[in-house]
């Protein structure tokens, strides 16, 4: 079943979004898209004037208890966490999931704050959730049942469990970030057909839909995009042309490692901030 279908009709736990800004809020409008009931939902964020959606509870500040079985999302920014943590922590306990989408705080470090009886996971979403065809990495210890989290994310897109935490900066580097390389690299496209004498708007266009329609054939396909690749080049032919260029020395895969291992050591850094 596609994420587009995926239905929150039946889920019944309350939801707790603590901070609610372009991620969480696009994230909630994908909830109730899918069927959540505003009623089961509170944000709290003293930034906010009004609530993000109709039916919504806005509170300016936590609440003196949470609902018994509620999940709460951590939304905050990472260095507000330990302001937040002390008044926080009293009100999180066995019956609740707290699922964290502060980057560069681990499981452990949360623990530390909001007690060692807390149900933990921890998540890194990206900007095509929005439209229910994002990643969703999510991270959680052996016995933290993670089934209602899975429930939860899945119509926001692919939503891929991972078993070591230590391998969530690299998830990071390639679906957090991703989203901005492949934009980067839709636009260079642009630029390097415009660069050869196509007009530029045109050149935009036509990128930005070839991009689309490839992503949605390799989505189908049933096959490697390195077989597509291959399949589309024939010996002698433009594509094979191109592709050699590309291909050269192993110079395309050498450059977009590079990028990611840059992405990933400043996830690395962070954390080391956040832990202190």
């Amino acid at each position: 079943m596609s994420a587009a279908a995926m239905s929150l009709a039946s889920f019944s736990r309350p939801l707790v979004m603590i901070g609610c800004g372009n991620m969480a809020g696009a994230m909630l409008a994908r909830w109730l898209g899918a069927g959540l009931d505003s009623a089961q939902v509170t944000v709290v964020d003293p930034g906010r004037t009004a609530p993000p959606a109709s039916g919504v509870t806005l509170l300016a500040a936590l609440p003196e208890a949470f609902p018994a079985s509620a999940v709460v999302v951590l939304g905050v920014k990472p260095q507000s966490l330990p302001d937040v943590a002390p008044f926080l922590a009293p009100l999180v306990g066995e019956g609740h999931l707290v699922i964290s989408m502060l980057a560069g705080v681990t499981v452990e470090s949360l623990r530390a704050v909001l007690g060692p009886g807390a149900n933990i996971a921890r998540i890194m979403p990206n900007t095509p959730v929005a439209l229910g065809k994002g990643v969703v990495a999510l991270y959680a210890d052996a016995d933290t049942p993670v089934t209602d989290a899975h429930t939860l994310l899945s119509p926001l897109g692919l939503v891929e469990r991972i078993a070591d935490e230590a391998q969530l900066n690299l998830i990071t580097a390639l679906t957090g970030c991703g989203p901005a390389f492949v934009f980067r690299f839709i636009d260079a496209l642009a630029q390097g057909a415009a660069t050869l004498g196509l007009d530029a708007a045109q050149a935009a266009r036509l990128a930005l839909a070839t991009v689309e329609g490839s992503a949605a054939l390799a989505m189908q396909a049933g096959e490697s995009p390195a077989v597509l690749a291959d399949r589309v080049a024939s010996k002698g032919g433009m594509t094979r042309e191109g592709l050699d260029v590309l291909d050269e020395g192993g110079r395309f895969v050498a450059l977009l490692t590079d990028m990611m291992r840059a992405a990933e050591r400043r996830g690395v850094e962070l954390e080391r901030l956040a832990a202190g």
